[in-house]
């Protein structure tokens, strides 16, 4: 009796566990700076600007969220795991909130990098770190 039970309770826990899977977007690293006074960054000086950064896989598009929080997100879709997509992901022209995938056609949030449509995984999010004046440090 024992044994079926330990069977039993070893099955359930070997259906019940998930594997972990790995974000499709591999993490590289980096770290560099950009100044906000520089003119390719103008926009992020206001709450809800965003600029394009070079960095990361396929380049990093930057959203102000507030006064003093930044986000920053990679534009290699996770919907593109091999890397195949010559565009990244861009800002909706129409929503200004949204980032579209323009080869799979999902969409994500710019806010906070969750997915809208086509799409089970988030963006790859790296940290952005304000100084309070004119520099952000951006890097994973």
């Amino acid at each position: 009796m024992k044994i079926r039970i330990f069977l039993m309770i070893l099955l359930i826990a070997g259906v019940s566990c998930k594997k972990n899977k790995s974000h499709p977007v591999p993490s590289i690293a980096f770290d560099f700076q950009i100044d906000l006074t520089l003119p390719s960054y103008q926009e992020l000086n206001n709450v809800g600007g965003w600029a394009y950064v070079s960095g990361g896989i396929k380049g990093i598009v930057v959203y102000r969220q507030s006064t003093d929080a930044f986000v920053a997100w990679e534009r290699m879709s996770p919907e593109d795991p091999d890397n195949t997509c010559v565009e990244g992901l861009t800002p909706d022209s129409s929503n200004f909130l949204q980032l579209n995938d323009p080869c799979s056609g999902a969409k994500f949030s710019m806010y906070d990098g969750s997915p809208i449509s086509g799409s089970s995984w988030g963006l790859r999010k790296y940290q952005a770190i304000w100084n309070g004046s004119n520099l952000l440090r951006i890097y994973n």
